[in-house]
């Protein structure tokens, strides 16, 4: 079955750095698009990032663009989020995702249980 499982979570000083990673495995990596989301209580799903299954194509929202970065290692089936310049609206849950719906409301039909980044002033 399909299992995403993040770490690389943790609590940072707003200007700082984290890097996210995701372990993937149950489906053929490289076949497919993959996913940063996040969410926030009380909030849907925020779609971050996505890159194609080659990995030389990459879309991020506005919000983070400039400061984040995806990846992907198709050799050992992981996914990456450098995030750099953290600012407080970047606290959040996040997810690692697959089948993503991002047009109107975001939606995943897979995600990991989620590694939680928190951004302190």
């Amino acid at each position: 079955q399909v299992q995403l499982v993040e770490s690389g979570g943790g609590l940072v000083q707003t200007g700082g750095s984290l890097r996210l990673s995701c372990a993937a495995s149950g489906f053929t990596f490289n076949y497919y698009r993959m996913y940063w989301v996040r969410q926030v209580p009380g909030k849907g799903l925020e779609w971050v990032s996505h890159i194609n299954t080659n990995g030389e194509a990459r879309q991020y929202a506005e919000s983070v663009k400039g400061r984040f970065t995806i990846s992907r290692d198709n050799a050992r089936n992981t996914l990456t989020l450098q995030m750099n310049s953290l600012k407080l609206e970047d606290t959040g849950r996040y997810y690692c995702a697959r089948d993503c719906n991002i047009a109107v409301v975001t939606s995943c039909g897979y995600r990991g249980q989620g590694t939680q980044v928190t951004v302190s002033s």
